[in-house]
């Protein structure tokens, strides 16, 4: 879920820079520090705007730097449990799929794919369904729902994120418009 707030923060501002326009450093580090990064909060902050410096930063004893404080507004993304979210299909590997939504990926694992057996064929990057013969492949747009999270706050790439398509009006985009147009039907969902 992407959602705007707006935050207080601290940047360094290290001693070599002091000479340059301190508005227009606070801006930069405040993006440099922030943007990309997962805070105490596990949200995702994609993008830092309308920085603003307030008061006079402070000098540490030792370091020689100074530590300002800022205020910003944040686009940030939450993937949050039992949200249904729409993403595309990136990876398929024997044990699942990779689905991007967002700026994270989550895995679809083989067993939340459909209710129906799933066999892989890794040759041509697909999951086939033994009795309805639907398929997933590479670059197929999907609807999902998260059922878990456990988001890494040093390396956002690596955080995990659990996705299942086993409920009516997850799957495939193009199963669930056969399914709403009463078209060709596979094994009904539970």
């Amino acid at each position: 879920m992407y959602m705007k707030v707006q935050r207080e923060d601290v940047v360094r501002i290290p001693p070599e820079r002091l000479g340059e326009d301190l508005d227009a450093l606070a801006r930069e580090l405040t993006r440099t520090s922030f943007e990309g990064k997962i805070s105490s909060d596990k949200t995702l902050t994609i993008l830092a705007s309308n920085i603003e410096r307030l008061g006079e930063g402070r000098i540490v004893h030792g370091d020689g730097a100074v530590y300002q404080k800022v205020k910003y507004d944040a686009v940030v993304f939450a993937p949050q449990l039992q949200e249904v979210v729409d993403g595309v299909v990136v990876e398929i590997l024997k044990f699942g799929a990779f689905i991007r939504f967002g700026p994270l990926d989550g895995l679809l694992h083989i067993s939340q794919v459909m209710d129906d057996r799933v066999d892989v064929d890794e040759e041509n990057q697909r999951l086939i369904g033994k009795d309805t013969k639907k398929d997933l492949r590479k670059n197929d747009r999907v609807r999902a729902r998260i059922v878990a999270v456990s988001l890494n706050e040093r390396a956002p790439n690596e955080s995990k994120i659990g996705l299942t398509m086993r409920q009516p009006g997850l799957g495939k985009l193009e199963w669930l418009e056969e399914e709403r147009s009463g078209g060709k039907k596979g094994k009904r969902r539970r």
